[in-house]
């Protein structure tokens, strides 16, 4: 992983490589991702699955009332 300034910045990398290890790899021994041997899953996701899952940045921004 790379260095990250802000704890929160690496936690979330973190979390984006977990979910792509677990989600969206193949791994040679199992020839099947992780997520698909535990059965909570029954296809290997793509990016674009795994990348909807985040929340939108404009859900996160604070209102604001014009005056």
């Amino acid at each position: 992983m790379d260095f990250s300034k802000k704890i929160e910045n690496h936690i979330h990398a973190l979390a984006i490589y977990f979910a792509y290890y677990n989600f969206c790899r193949i791994h040679q021994t199992l020839r099947v991702t992780p997520a698909m041997e535990a059965g909570l899953t029954d296809h290997v996701w793509t990016l674009e699955e795994l990348a909807g899952l985040a929340e939108p940045a404009s859900s996160r921004l604070i209102p604001v009332n014009p005056a």
